[in-house]
């Protein structure tokens, strides 16, 4: 998979004066500027990234039949697992699909090793005589490569130039390839009017990706995470610029040199890269994708004091709003609204490093929610991520036998109607304890309007965003 780690931790020296200045500044100070054009074509979307360092990973007919459950339609996969890029052909799902850090080398040291790795991982799902044409939508070529691996970066752009140039020789060529970069390559930030790329980088490699991806059509990748920018002010970035909460225009941050005023981190992001492309001359647009942003559910309570689930909730949430339903663009490019890929689609329990590290994910490894975002309206993405789209289902940690008595009080006292769970019936099979428990469940929370605590039974349930007639590692009923 290559390295995971979350982007933007680094920041210049300037960063917190920055800050100062964008928010002492007051609201009298509000204009308006023409828009930008660029940004990409076609409307903006969210997709999740999908990691693997999960305990009991679904199976990849499993991870397909969940995606279309949630009507995820957008994946960033950190490998080109042929297992599960079968399995996704059937879900109606496009992917990013990557090359590990580890491969580098490899693929930027001979062109024929980049053309046999598009033949055996990329031809059986995207070529001509493919069943899934549409399936691939990028390459994502390592992974933070300038922070995570810097040996490997004499070797990264020839290594993209190699497996576009494949992709180009096999009819491929509407298949971008790119690199996720980290924000950290971006220095002075705030505010985003000063922001240049780091220059020990600029000449010798990120003018030559820009070139490469304007004459390809590829998008700039970046991983961007406000909650970073949030961790490192000292308190100075209000919690709620950092969650796209409204804020009075006193705390809005201002750019002293344009006058835009800033509701929140992200777009203050965007702008700052958006300036440092400027400010290289760069003559042909080269559209952004980002290709990471998240928001932590659980970490070191001294630590990282800011990773809980409703921040996660807050944050998610308003992301998937701001760029699905208002698509506002940025102040500098109004209108022009980057997608993004949300960090991630499950936990990842196995990774190693700080608590927050396996508690990025908007579900726990079983496809049960990690919280409940609330998304809805949002042209259908994460459709069942609702309050209005809950289920109760028997929990996988409880013991069975307390699954058991659950569902006896559920089926008598609970007076759940159990009918359909009887031999013979159209709910009886499967003929198992916690298929019948999540039946009878699922019944009285429903007759319980979803009150809080009607899922509870002692701990044997346990609330999913995932209807078990729509997903078969649940309930076939």
């Amino acid at each position: 998979m290559g390295s995971r780690s979350r982007g933007g931790r680094s920041s210049s020296g300037l960063l917190l004066l920055s800050l100062h200045l964008l928010l002492g500044l007051h609201s009298s100070l509000r204009c308006f500027v023409s828009a930008a054009g660029g940004g990409g074509s076609g409307e903006p979307y969210v997709g999740v990234t999908i990691g693997t360092a999960v305990t009991n990973l679904l199976s990849p007919s499993d991870l397909a039949a969940f995606l279309r459950a949630q009507r995820i339609t957008r994946v960033r996969l950190y490998d080109a697992d042929p297992r599960l890029l079968s399995a996704l052909a059937s879900s109606g799902a496009r992917a990013i699909v990557g090359v590990p850090n580890d491969e580098l080398l490899a693929l930027g040291s001979s062109p024929a090793t980049a053309s046999a790795w598009v033949s055996r991982r990329v031809l059986p799902f995207a070529g001509a005589n493919s069943s899934s044409p549409g399936l691939i939508s990028a390459i994502a070529v390592g992974d933070e490569v300038p922070t995570a691996l810097p040996s490997a970066l004499p070797v990264l752009l020839p290594a993209i130039q190699s497996l576009a140039a494949a992709l180009a020789a096999a009819n491929l060529s509407s298949i971008p390839v790119s690199t996720p970069l980290p924000f950290s390559i971006v220095l002075d930030p705030f505010p985003p009017s000063q922001a240049y790329f780091n220059q020990s980088l600029a000449k010798s490699f990120i003018l030559p990706l820009l070139s490469h991806l304007a004459n390809t059509s590829a998008p700039l990748m970046l991983n961007l995470y406000p909650y970073y920018s949030l961790m490192q002010s000292s308190g100075v970035v209000p919690v709620d610029n950092a969650m796209f909460k409204p804020l009075p225009p006193s705390l809005e941050m201002v750019d002293p040199n344009t006058l835009l005023h800033y509701t929140n981190v992200f777009d203050a992001m965007l702008d700052a890269v958006y300036v440092a492309l400027k400010n290289l001359n760069v003559s042909a647009p080269v559209p952004v994708l980002v290709t990471e942003t998240g928001w932590p559910s659980y970490g070191d309570r001294k630590e990282e004091p800011y990773a809980s689930r409703d921040n996660a909730n807050t944050y998610n949430s308003n992301l998937i709003k701001h760029v699905v339903t208002d698509k506002p663009g940025t102040p500098m490019r109004p209108g022009a609204q980057a997608s993004v890929y949300i960090y991630e689609l499950f936990n990842e329990d196995l990774r190693p490093g700080p608590v927050s590290e396996a508690n990025w994910g908007l579900f726990h490894g079983n496809g049960t929610p990690v919280y409940l975002l609330h998304a809805s309206g949002a042209d259908g993405f994460l459709g069942n991520a609702t309050t209005d789209r809950t289920f109760c289902i028997a929990s996988d940690d409880a013991d069975e036998k307390a699954v058991q008595a659950a569902m006896d009080w559920a089926c008598g006292p609970g007076r759940s109607d159990c009918t359909a769970i009887q031999p013979g019936e159209g709910c009886y099979q499967p003929n198992d304890v916690r298929s019948h428990a999540s039946f009878a469940f699922d019944t009285y929370y429903q007759s319980q309007g979803k009150a809080g605590g009607s899922c509870y039974f002692q701990g044997a349930g346990m609330v999913t965003t995932t209807d078990p007639s729509e997903y078969s590692h649940f309930l076939a009923c």
